[in-house]
């Protein structure tokens, strides 16, 4: 994560668009401010307290003198109690003291009340494992209707099964995903060999011994710009990541070697599954830190191939190796393919991959406005969304520097950062206007994990964004413009979740795609139910669901602003209309949780 200060900074082809760098935050507010001011079409509003979300996330000392204590902040954005209402999980970290004493600083789990507020329930949630947490994922691994929390922590993970009444059970041993001795960071949850059972792919980080830490500035991969800070990764042994194929019965199989993932032990930060190439068979991105980041292409027989030079998503544009964090798809050009967003290190461009139809990609960070306003930022949890519901998919970066040692020099950029939202223009550009979407988006955090959710089922995505060594940002979307429809998939010959599953909707004479996922940005899972803006439109022509298992649903017109529940060769099992919170909690909504043959 360490970008050197004797690295390179980026070249003159990455900013070929700017005739003079400027690598500070006060000129990438400024140009934010002139080119938005007069366009911002959404506001966001920090409901956090008033929503009852009281949580501090602990992560190390305030100096953070060794690199896992920069590196805390997984959240999980999932309907644990099927509901119909998204709740929250917040992964807690630790210190070293406390770590060493075995004391105990928990993650919470909060249920959402459908009124705007949420409950802790983590005392009696039985997710209790005392440890130095990092990433979430969520996924229905046994495919029983009922989503799990997969949690990684500094010295391994721990899966928990829901047992359907609110409560949770810890059935690592069992399930054999332990990671035992390894520091995972994300961790994503995908059916790579279509069999109908979600596989899991953990990313780890370095090898690190608690008892023999490299010391601040001790070393030479110890300083940022010339003064003293955490060491690493650089210097220190990476981790290498895992994959856990899924044995269909509670247990899975480490493939890891047999399938030669991650050879090279790069530094794993980012984890997210694909089908980049429309085949049809899930492939998988990963963000790697100081090391070239690897695209993993899927035969369609459980097997894979690395092929991230030749995809062009290993390096920069330049070809250097980047410290990449958090990576979240969307097919933002509505083009039909779906691209890749990353973000880096500071004194680097973000990266905004677009799909080539032909098995590569072209960064055009720089030609669509996405990566130079970037480069004085350091950018972690990152996520597409349609902030405006104008069927095109915006971007949020979630900032945050990792030494603290920086406010004390006068380098042009701090440890706390503005975090920055990025408008579609619907012309292959973007525009950054987080200085003047509210007020909570103008200041400046250190801010880690970032998912997205309709929290309030009023039709508009919302943010929440962890915040290091302090409370999260739970973050209402005020905007008021364009129609909506959501889809939340279940699959019968596919995984329950239909993660995976490709769908293509059609209205107001734009036709719009997008996968089925949870888990992506950093150590973040967000709402796995699909958000199509639809804009002036007032209903969906057609909707298309391509199912991992090669089966393929078609249906419609359907109405706008309403939650479609579509089951593989059901079609629409459900009707949600426009119901937003409310002074008093909702009736719960059925969800199915049976498969089909």
């Amino acid at each position: 994560m360490l970008f050197l200060a004797t690295c390179a900074l980026p070249q003159a082809s990455q900013q070929s668009n700017r005739s003079q760098p400027r690598t500070d935050h006060v000129a990438a507010d400024s140009m934010s401010r002139n080119r938005g001011a007069h366009s911002s079409p959404v506001s966001f509003a920090d409901v956090t307290a008033a929503a009852g979300i009281d949580f501090s996330l602990i992560c190390g000392g305030p100096e953070k003198r060794y690199i896992m204590e920069s590196m805390c902040g997984g959240i999980a954005v999932f309907d644990y109690d099927n509901d119909g209402w998204m709740d929250i999980f917040l992964v807690n970290g630790s210190t070293l003291e406390d770590l060493r004493a075995g004391k105990c600083h928990p993650s919470k789990l909060y249920r959402n009340n459908h009124d705007g507020t949420f409950t802790d329930v983590s005392a009696k949630s039985g997710i209790n494992h005392c440890g130095w947490g990092f990433g979430a994922a969520a996924g229905e691994y046994d495919n029983d209707g009922w989503e799990d929390l997969y949690i990684t922590y500094l010295d391994g993970a721990v899966l928990y099964h829901n047992d359907h009444d609110g409560t949770f059970t810890d059935v690592t041993a069992k399930a054999g995903v332990g990671n035992l001795g390894r520091w995972g960071t994300s961790a994503a949850f995908g059916d790579y060999d279509n069999d109908g059972n979600l596989d899991l792919y953990v990313a780890n980080y370095v090898d690190l011994d608690l008892n023999h830490l490299p010391e601040l500035g001790q070393g030479p991969f110890c300083q940022y710009r010339g003064i003293p800070v955490s060491c690493g990764p650089r210097g220190l042994k990476g981790g290498r990541d895992r994959l856990y194929h899924n044995n269909g019965d509670g247990t899975f199989t480490d493939v890891s070697e047999k399938l030669n993932i991650d050879p090279n032990a790069y530094y794993g930060l980012g984890v997210l599954w694909l089908d980049y190439d429309l085949d049809g068979c899930l492939d998988l991105y990963v963000a790697d830190d100081s090391s070239p980041s690897m695209l993993y292409h899927g035969d369609c027989k459980g097997g894979f191939t690395e092929v991230g030079v030749q995809a062009g998503v290993a390096y920069s544009a330049d070809g250097r190796e980047q410290a990449g964090m958090g990576i979240d798809s969307a097919d933002y050009d509505n083009d039909g393919w779906p691209d890749i967003a990353k973000a880096n290190f500071s004194d680097d461009s973000n990266n905004l991959y677009h799909n080539d139809h032909n098995g590569e990609f072209t960064d055009l960070a720089g030609p669509a406005n996405f990566g130079p306003v970037s480069i004085p930022f350091l950018g972690f949890g990152l996520k597409f969304l349609d902030f405006d519901n104008d069927g095109w998919k915006d971007i949020f970066v979630a900032n945050g520097h990792v030494n603290p040692q920086v406010d004390q020099h006068s380098f042009g950029v701090t440890y706390a950062e503005r975090p920055q939202l990025f408008h579609n223009l619907e012309s292959g550009k973007f525009e950054e206007i987080g200085m003047t979407a509210g007020t909570p988006l103008a200041r400046r955090y250190v801010a880690r994990g970032a998912a997205t959710a309709d929290f309030f089922n009023d039709g508009r995505e919302d943010l929440l964004v962890s915040v290091l060594d302090g409370p999260p940002l739970l973050l209402r979307n005020q905007a008021k413009k364009g129609h909506w429809l959501r889809v939340k998939t279940i699959g019968a010959a596919s995984n329950h979740d239909g993660f995976g599953a490709r769908v293509q909707i059609r209205a107001g004479g734009l036709t719009q795609t997008a996968e089925v996922r949870a888990n992506s940005s950093f150590e973040s899972a967000s709402d796995s139910r699909l958000h199509f803006g639809l804009g002036a439109a007032t209903r969906a022509d057609s909707i298309a669901i391509h199912w991992p298992s090669g089966k393929t649903d078609t249906l419609g017109p359907e109405s706008a602003d309403q939650e479609l529940v579509i089951q593989e060769g059901h079609g629409v099992l459900a009707r949600h209309a426009h119901v937003p919170a409310t002074s008093k909690p909702a009736q719960s909504r059925q969800h199915l949780t049976h498969r089909v043959p």
